[in-house]
């Protein structure tokens, strides 16, 4: 039996409790004041709460590990998958294999696992240790499988070591034979180098090994085609596909639109737009995103904006893309004032997304309007929007260049205690700043915070 205090309240109300007490508690006291909120944790708001401070990796640990010790509680594998792509994202990587290590003393792992942390170590540049991690599944008690080959491949293939995931599946294609999703990852790989030869000798390869392309191959061959300037035979490929049985998605067209958007063929943008929906397929948020670019390319901005209110008439909600690619068209023809006019009117539509945060709050600085800046920083931060380095960083900067050493160091220290690395430039900056008013013990200070996170200097000597 529970008490009244235990009795279990709405999952929506706690996390939002927890998320409070998160971001307005110091890290060290954060254990102290969780224990005395009285609240129990369920598997439903651990994994909310890891979600929301996934930018934030080791305030994100002391709460995963806080959780941990809770009565009547266990951690889900989708909880202990997000703390180790937020551990990952920090580079914290030992105590992202210690995690690991927790999971199989506890029978959770799997191979969805291992491809997460061989995303992460591609996406940092450590090939060879992405290549490790699928090595030592077998130590770990999990069979490697044609969905691990898959994964490893795409991880190295979206961070552009395609060479690397061509010789890897050359060696290993009998161990594993390879179905379409395998092809498909290299043609897309061999599409981003660019090779259009290679996507083309990929792509007659599958055909021979008797995999059909489908719709996700299909696309990702427009995609490729797009991008190489052969927009005509993409165009060919997408009829072709009207024809068949397989036919063009609402991803397909909007490929289309968005390339026609930017070589400036704005009645092509338009009119393959048009012939999608003659085809009786509904346009979802993506083509109208890219459609709304396209408008924005050629500064028809009245246009974008009736593109705007056409969605709201077809009910289809607009993103944080779409907010994203108005205010970056804005911004960069200087009109700051009509890019705010946009950010207020989109935020009652939808949620503003890291990169909204970061382009006006880098808006207002360079306007030299630092108050309206910290106006944006207080909103995001009321809507519980946990800040990530390049947020944190434009903010510093600002900082520095207006002279606000004080305010600058304060959410440097803020940074640091989220657990994340903050970039050079943001370093070098403050750095210079420090040095010219004689501070040389707050650096020393900031310093130490960052040895207890990571083994890497926060300054950069050179600089």
């Amino acid at each position: 039996m529970y008490s009244s205090r235990e009795i279990l309240q709405d999952s929506s109300d706690v996390t939002k409790k927890i998320c409070k007490i998160m971001m307005s508690c110091p890290k060290l006291g954060l254990d102290t004041m969780l224990d005395q909120s009285g609240i129990r944790v369920s598997t439903d708001v651990v994994e909310k709460v890891l979600e929301k401070f996934e930018n934030a990796g080791m305030l994100a640990h002391r709460f995963f590990e806080w959780s941990g010790k809770q009565r009547n509680y266990e951690h889900s594998v989708r909880a202990y998958h997000i703390m180790i792509e937020s551990l990952a994202k920090i580079r914290q990587y030992q105590i992202m294999w210690d995690l690991v290590n927790s999971m199989k003393s506890n029978q959770m792992l799997n191979i969805e696992t291992f491809c997460i942390i061989m995303r992460k170590y591609s996406r940092a540049k450590k090939v060879d240790e992405a290549v490790y991690t699928f090595n030592v599944m077998n130590k770990y008690d999990v069979t490697p499988n044609l969905g691990a080959f898959n994964g490893l491949l795409s991880a190295l293939c979206k961070s552009k070591n395609i060479r690397k995931a061509q010789e890897i599946f050359d060696s290993m294609k009998d161990q594993f034979v390879p179905d379409l999703k395998t092809y498909s990852i290299l043609i897309e790989g061999w599409g981003k180098a660019p090779n259009l030869p290679k996507a083309r000798e990929i792509f007659r390869e599958m055909v021979c090994a008797g995999c059909n392309p489908d719709i996700v191959t299909y696309g990702i061959m427009v995609d490729i085609l797009c991008k190489a300037g052969r927009t005509d035979e993409a165009v060919q490929i997408i009829k072709e596909m009207e024809l068949s049985v397989c036919k063009p998605t609402c991803f397909i067209y909007s490929v289309l639109v968005h390339t026609y958007g930017i070589e400036n063929r704005i009645e092509d943008a338009v009119d393959t737009f048009l012939e999608m929906e003659r085809n009786g397929i509904k346009a979802d948020v993506s083509v109208y995103n890219a459609l709304i670019s396209a408008f924005c390319k050629v500064n028809k901005f009245q246009n974008a904006y009736r593109v705007l209110n056409e969605m709201d008439n077809k009910g289809v909600r607009p993103n944080s893309r779409t907010c994203n690619i108005l205010l970056n068209a804005l911004i960069g023809r200087e009109e700051t004032d009509e890019a705010f006019k946009v950010f207020r009117r989109m935020i009652k539509f939808c949620e503003p997304d890291a990169d909204t945060y970061t382009m006006m709050i880098k808006m207002f600085c360079q306007r030299d309007e630092l108050e309206m800046a910290f106006k944006v920083w207080k909103y995001m931060k009321k809507k519980q929007f946990v800040p990530g380095m390049h947020t944190f960083s434009a903010l510093i900067i600002g900082l520095c260049n207006k002279g606000d050493v004080s305010r600058a160091c304060v959410l440097m220290e803020e940074m640091i205690e989220r657990g994340i690395h903050p970039g050079r430039h943001t370093c070098g900056k403050l750095r210079q700043l420090l040095l010219k008013e004689g501070r040389e013990d707050v650096l020393g200070f900031l310093q130490e915070k960052m040895n207890l996170l990571v083994k890497e200097p926060l300054w950069d000597t050179e600089i």
